[in-house]
């Protein structure tokens, strides 16, 4: 049985012609951002086809008109002359309405055809045909005007509808790709505000310091939106001062803005999220707070239990835009509610402190009053009277009487320099911790009565004044607490250097300090307390297990 014949030429044709095909269909392939696929697709279909113009139309969701129209072989000229690019009617709905294969000899001549729009360039020879994914179409390939020939033939409609196939592989990897590249995204935005969050619970759970919660909400809410510059502004009354900022300009702390005719204020006031896309829309000149250059910006209020403590300004989003989005509006509103619990609180802690500062100062004051009222007051109006009566006495009895007054004299001046030694023991200035520590005990041990067992062991090291201080304080109270509250026989006193703290240990055989309910209440203990920390240091006050209490103070060297 013979086989027909065949040109070799044409076979030769066909071979490089599928050769090119299969190379076009691995490139597509391996490609999976969307916008170059359907660049791609175009570019391999005028190559494969010789066709002059190629569009991809791409279906909107109810399949019914093109959403997309995108175009090769027009120059930006003809593209401004054509205008508006089409919707799917004509002959590009003859493939929406009936996805198959379309060939035409001359496009002007179908039925369907309404002619081309004024400063379209002219177009005879025409071949469409579907791109389905999944078997729903998705758009349509067009190609008009084959170079060379008449039509389109047999072999380019092959061509075409294996080509069609090959698309629908590729755009349907970039999709999926560009999905799963999304939720990742999204996911890891998600991740990174949950973890922000967390960390600025945990400052909160280990650090009040009001300074350092507004530093860290500054850096991760900036890092958060991928923001040039975030600034935190906290309300003063009528006034919103800049209290914090992150990023690639210093902003000038401090620096402060009406509530009422600014941007930030009214976003405050309201309690909404404000995007300004131009700065010119800011009632406040960002110029005002160092961000001359900036161009958007996107505020959103920090809200705390309805009350509102301030918001959060980012500048400028990084990358290609420095516009943001919705997704960065949410996600900076979610971080700000966990901000806003965090400043809330650092707020109010650095208030109690303040309230519980000046109460122990109160405290000392009336304390030093009723000393120099009971004590030294009363004993110099006790000797004036003495003084004057010595004016009508006799001279023998008059001697007498000015002896007492000599008496009383020395009495109250050593009673003014005890008291202006716990003000201020020149000791502790002149020959150090050691020594004024030595003298602080004996002064209060023989006053009160009381025996001491004293262990220092300090040396001549100095250490620096706010850390000799705080250690005097903190020993003056504890021992003024013991003589006057504990009733107590005696005191141990020891003191010595690690290689990076000074310890000091003070305990009594007293009855004891009360539950800890009773020790909030004590303004001294508030007053040592502060004056610990306030030098990084610590301090424990507990009851001794055989009666007594125990102070521990540890503060760095």
């Amino acid at each position: 049985m013979s086989t027909p014949a065949t040109d070799p030429d044409e076979a030769v044709r066909r071979a490089e012609r599928a050769e090119r095909l299969l190379e076009a269909g691995r490139a597509l392939t391996s490609e999976l951002d969307l916008p170059s696929v359907l660049d791609r697709i175009l570019d391999a279909a005028r190559e494969l086809t010789g066709a002059r113009y190629a569009a991809l139309g791409v279906l909107d969701q109810e399949r019914r008109e093109l959403s997309q129209f995108i175009t090769i072989g027009l120059d930006d000229e003809q593209r401004v002359a054509v205008g508006e690019p089409p919707r799917g009617q004509g002959i590009l709905g003859v493939l929406i309405d009936h996805p198959e294969p379309l060939r035409l000899h001359d496009v002007s001549q179908h039925p369907r055809s309404y002619g081309f729009p004024l400063g379209h360039p002219p177009m005879r020879s025409f071949l469409g045909a579907p791109i389905k994914i999944r078997d729903d179409a998705w758009g349509n390939l067009y190609l008009t005007d084959k170079v060379g020939a008449e039509d389109f033939d047999d072999h380019d409609v092959e061509t075409i509808v294996v080509l069609a196939q090959w698309a629908s592989v590729a755009i349907d990897n970039a999709r999926l790709f560009g999905e799963a590249t999304a939720r990742r995204e999204e996911l890891e935005r998600a991740l990174r505000t949950s973890r922000t969050t967390m960390e600025i619970a945990t400052a909160v759970g280990g650090d009040t310091d009001l300074s350092r919660v507004l530093e860290l909400i500054a850096k991760r809410g900036r890092a958060l939106v991928e923001a040039d510059q975030l600034l935190i502004w906290l309300r003063r009354g009528e006034r919103l001062e800049l209290a914090a900022s992150a990023g690639t300009t210093p902003a000038p702390t401090g620096t402060t803005i009406p509530v009422i005719g600014s941007t930030a204020g009214e976003a405050l006031s309201t309690g909404h999220s404000m995007r300004i896309e131009s700065i010119g829309d800011l009632l406040v000149d960002p110029a005002e707070y160092g961000l001359a250059d900036a161009s958007s910006v996107l505020i959103v209020p920090l809200v705390h239990r309805g009350q509102r403590h301030g918001v959060l300004a980012a500048f400028d989003r990084q990358g290609s835009t420095a516009s943001f989005d919705d997704e960065d509006r949410r996600t900076l509103e979610a971080f700000a509610i966990s901000a806003a619990t965090a400043v809330a609180t650092a707020r109010n802690v650095e208030e109690q402190r303040l309230q519980n500062s000046i109460a122990a100062s109160e405290s000392e004051r009336r304390r030093w009053a009723r000393e120099l009222h009971d004590e030294t007051l009363q004993g110099l109006a006790a000797l004036k009277l003495s003084l004057a009566s010595a004016l009508k006495f006799e001279p023998d009895r008059a001697r007498s009487v000015l002896e007492a007054a000599v008496t009383q004299l020395d009495a109250d001046i050593a009673g003014l320099r005890a008291i202006i030694a716990d003000l201020r023991p020149a000791a502790l200035d002149e020959l150090g911790l050691e020594p004024a520590l030595h003298a602080l005990v004996d002064r209060v041990a023989q006053n009160a009565g009381l025996e001491s067992v004293v262990s220092i062991r300090l040396g001549e090291v100095r250490m620096a004044p706010e850390v000799e201080t705080a250690a005097y304080r903190v020993v003056q109270e504890a021992l003024t607490n013991v003589a006057k509250h504990a009733a107590a026989r005696s005191i141990v006193v020891d003191a010595h250097l690690t290689e990076t703290a000074i310890q000091i240990t003070v305990r009594d055989d007293g009855r004891g300090i009360g539950d800890g309910a009773d020790q909030t209440e004590g303004y001294g203990l508030v007053g040592m307390r502060e004056r610990a920390e306030l030098a990084g240091g610590t301090l424990t006050v507990e009851r001794a297990p055989r009666g007594g209490t125990v102070v521990t103070l540890a503060l760095p060297r």
